[in-house]
């Protein structure tokens, strides 16, 4: 069973969820160019922080729907090269940009006009990407091809395990950030 909704009630409720995340991403700190920066500089963990959140509470959202029988699982392939390819080209774009897609949409919302410029790269970005795809498919997208996979049915632990360590892992970095690394950057 899915949730009946479509049409035009749909876009409404993504356009408000839209709303609701950026205004929750601004709250956050995330919009600010600074905070995401000095996340890769290793002196604001803001970034860190909402984002191991977000995953774990969307992964409980996530799980909870599924085992409700109100969503199902659509599985992407599992493209090794491909995914390292986009994620070190993700990883550089947000260092010089200075947000990722989703935050740099949010400033573009809090008036933020370097941000604005980032966001016609990214339009540029996908438009070339777009374009280059049936060469992507046939070029990168093989190489490391494991196909449909995910890791409990790879390492036979189920979805609520996985989901524990990683509320664990989050849990562990929480408290190393606030215990051990918080006082070190008070000082600098």
């Amino acid at each position: 069973m899915n949730l009946p909704l479509t049409g035009e009630t749909a876009i409404w409720l993504a356009i408000l969820f839209g709303m609701i995340f950026g205004f929750l991403l601004h709250r956050g700190g995330v919009t600010n160019y600074n905070v995401i920066v000095n996340q890769f500089r290793f002196k604001d963990f803001t970034v860190l922080k909402i984002m191991f959140t977000a995953i774990v509470v969307g992964g409980v959202g996530v799980l909870a729907l599924k085992q409700g029988g109100w969503a199902q699982f659509h599985i992407k392939p599992a493209n090794m090269l491909g995914v390292t390819l986009g994620a070190a080209l993700f990883g550089v774009g947000m260092v010089l940009y200075g947000y990722c897609p989703g935050t740099g949409l949010a400033a573009v919302a809090t008036g933020s006009l370097h941000a604005l410029v980032g966001l016609a790269g990214m339009l540029v970005g996908g438009v070339l990407y777009a374009l280059s795809y049936s060469w992507v498919e046939a070029h990168i997208q093989k190489i490391g091809a494991l196909g449909k996979l995910r890791l409990p049915e790879v390492t036979g632990l189920p979805d609520w395990a996985w989901l524990a360590l990683l509320a664990g892992v989050a849990a562990v970095v929480f408290w190393l950030l606030e215990t051990r690394l918080r006082p070190q950057t008070r000082e600098q």
